[in-house]
């Protein structure tokens, strides 16, 4: 039975990649001379520091300019809030949104029901599984999922006949 699984996956070697290209550009660029903006990474955090919001906001599009450059969704990145830090500085911090959470498998599986195709849907873990009698379905569930109006970059991988 063809099958094919629903995932959201980032390459981390990717990030830290853009991360370090984010950082040479930030050192090398005149409006952020001797200023204590970074970027670092921690596991599936990245933490943006900057002296103001103008140079933190800069730092963020920045950070997002290499992600496009990578090849990397910059959807992938939720920010949240910006808060102060330590010595004056402001501090941000952005989750590395790795797999499908429960509530958004529920939401693709509950529109592709509503479609009536007829494929099976099994939520794995932090991956979605279809399968389905043909392979034409498949890729009308495919196109369907797309259409959804999800900010989270999807991955449509294992594709078995």
């Amino acid at each position: 039975m063809p099958s094919f699984d629903i995932v959201s996956k980032v390459d981390l070697a990717e990030v830290d990649n853009a991360i370090n290209g984010a950082m040479r550009e930030i050192t090398s660029r005149y409006d952020f001379k001797n200023s204590i903006s970074n970027i670092k990474k921690d596991d599936n955090k990245i933490i943006l520091n900057a002296e103001d919001n103008y140079k933190i906001d800069q730092v963020q599009q920045i950070l997002r300019t290499h992600f496009v450059k990578r090849k990397l969704n910059a959807g992938s990145l939720k920010f949240s809030n910006i808060e102060n830090a330590q010595g004056g500085t402001l501090r941000q911090t952005a989750e590395i949104i790795q797999g499908i959470d429960r509530e958004l498998s529920q939401k693709i599986n509950k529109e592709i029901k509503s479609s009536k195709l007829k494929v099976q849907t099994a939520i794995r873990g932090e991956e979605l599984r279809i399968s389905g009698n043909k392979r034409d379905i498949l890729q009308e569930t495919i196109n369907l999922v797309k259409e959804l109006d999800i900010k989270q970059p999807l991955q449509y991988i294992n594709f078995r006949d």
